[in-house]
């Protein structure tokens, strides 16, 4: 007989095989090679969250604020005592987005642009919101009434012209803010919105040049116990730190370092993310206390560091475009870094679990701009608002599509091929969502498949439908239902793939049924 046909005997008569794998918890991974990843990442991982114990469809979006003329570019949560107001700007024009729904008149009209920084700001004199973009007067809202701050305004900001005053932050009971397109920064009095501004020039400080880009605030324990430092960075990645309570007093002031990284990314490139500061640069999404210690030399300390190769690739392609920002949001453990594909038309976002740093790409929020309110996720669209994240698990009456590709796995026996005939998801979902699981072999990423189609279920209401007649929906339950696979090869990666519209869907784990031939078949 020869080789060959005793070779698909083997094959043939070998005994099925089955195999556990966890859903990949561990994320989308971007760095590793194909060849040696772990079992619970995932080559592809689109629109599905890791959780500690599972890999759940993301939340969906709905259309909180409609009507809005043009992009909404930027987005404002002005928050004193126990008033909470979202606002929206776009087409030059700033909205009051806070009941949702259709909007009306604009409250601010005639702006230059809609591209604004803001803060809260409170004093003895009230709570106030500081709003500015570098090219026309910087905003001051009080809770009722907004104003245009000039010189001659009430309240006024004198000794620098106030349309050059760009990103604005709080530090130590002074507004700070820095100057458009230098290397100087402006502050005003002790807990004070107006008054004669003073400046500090890092002209002498910035061996590199260029300008300042975004201004926060750094909380760290540098051995005296934890302090706030103001923190600046400039157009070539100086990251400039100062601690004190008075620039004017070099017995309070003192500049405690500068440090070098990558280029920053977008205006804001900067977020306060619990006491640490997070950065985000061409060279990743640092958290400021490890980057300035060690950052080129050991990229790992990145919080981006296990998607480093798309966040590299997205970052050459999309540098220049507006859009780029991070957001967290602890209601879903969840940290957002937008990136703007396509400017004002094609976002996605990286997101990361805060608890276990694993991460995943969500798409179709299609976002300028992110704001948290009330707890949850707001984005700014073309022409609405968007609330994030919703649990009716629907994109704008629309169906989420998601996309997982797990790691290519050996299943425990290197250069043995391997005939894959079935494999059997276990997901817990209150429904029937259009789910296909597929097999990749031999490192292909390919997608094959047909984008998945799902028609939903109405269910009865309560209170209204009839009983023995309406169809009521149920809990979620657990679904483990077998599915036939093709694929002959020395590994494979489990594919799944879902369409689904008001269904939650969480995935536990996958059962795959294989056989095994000789060695090099």
């Amino acid at each position: 007989m020869a080789r060959s046909a005793r070779q698909r005997m083997m094959v043939q008569g070998a005994a099925a095989q089955v195999a556990s794998l966890p859903a990949p918890i561990g994320g989308w991974n971007a760095r590793d090679s194909l060849a040696n990843m772990e079992a619970t990442d995932a080559v592809q991982l689109t629109n599905m969250f890791p959780t500690v114990s599972s890999v759940n469809l993301r939340g969906g979006y709905q259309q909180f604020a409609t009507g809005i003329p043009g992009q909404v570019e930027s987005l404002f949560n002005y928050s004193g005592g126990n008033s909470e107001k979202l606002f929206a700007v776009a087409g030059g024009k700033i909205y009051n987005v806070t009941s949702g729904g259709a909007v009306g008149a604009a409250v601010v009209s005639g702006l230059t642009n809609s591209k604004w920084e803001y803060v809260n700001v409170s004093t003895p004199g009230g709570a106030f919101m500081y709003c500015a973009n570098g090219t026309d007067a910087p905003l001051l809202y009080n809770g009722t009434t907004w104003t245009a701050i000039t010189a001659i305004s009430t309240p006024a900001i004198t000794g620098v012209t106030t349309t050059t005053l760009d990103d604005v932050t709080l530090f130590k009971n002074r507004v700070w803010f820095i100057q458009k397109n230098t290397l100087k920064a402006w502050y005003l009095p002790t807990s004070s919105v107006g008054g004669a501004a003073e400046q500090l020039d890092l002209s002498s400080i910035c061996r590199f040049g260029g300008y300042l880009v975004a201004i926060g605030t750094w909380t760290i324990d540098a051995g005296y116990g934890a302090d706030d430092n103001l923190v600046f960075v400039t157009s070539n990645g100086e990251i400039i730190a100062y601690r004190g309570t008075d620039p004017a007093s070099a017995s309070t002031w003192a500049l405690i370092g500068v440090w070098k990284l990558g280029t920053p990314i977008g205006k804001r490139c900067m977020f306060k993310y619990s006491g640490d500061l997070l950065i985000l640069t061409l060279d990743g999404l640092y958290p400021l206390a490890s980057a300035v210690q060690s950052s080129r030399l050991d990229p790992r300390i990145a919080l981006s560091d296990k998607i480093q190769g798309a966040f590299a690739e997205a970052t050459r392609a999309y540098q220049n475009n507006f859009g780029w920002q991070i957001i967290y949001n602890a209601k879903n453990n969840a940290l957002f870094v937008n990136v703007p594909v396509a400017e004002g038309s094609q976002q996605q976002q990286y997101v990361m679990n805060n608890i276990t740093k694993a991460w995943s790409n969500f798409t179709n929020w299609n976002a300028n701009c992110w704001e948290i309110y009330d707890d949850d996720p707001y984005f700014g669209g073309n022409g609405f608002v968007g609330k994030a994240w919703t649990l009716d698990y629907q994109d704008n009456a629309a169906n989420i599509q998601a996309v997982t590709l797990q790691a290519f796995n050996y299943y425990g026996s290197r250069g043995v091929k391997k005939y894959f005939t079935r494999a059997r998801p276990s997901i817990f979902t209150n429904g029937q969502p259009a789910i296909f699981v597929g097999m990749n072999v031999d490192f292909d990423v390919s997608d094959t498949t047909a984008a998945l189609s799902f028609s939903p279920q109405t269910y009865a209401i309560w209170d209204s439908s009839l009983w023995g007649t309406g169809l009521w929906g149920t809990d979620a339950t657990i679904t483990n239902n077998w599915q036939g696979i093709t694929g002959i090869g020395y590994c494979g990666a489990i594919q799944m793939k879902s369409a689904s519209k008001g269904l939650q869907i969480e995935w536990a784990s996958t059962d795959v049924v294989y056989q095994t031939g000789w060695a090099g078949i």
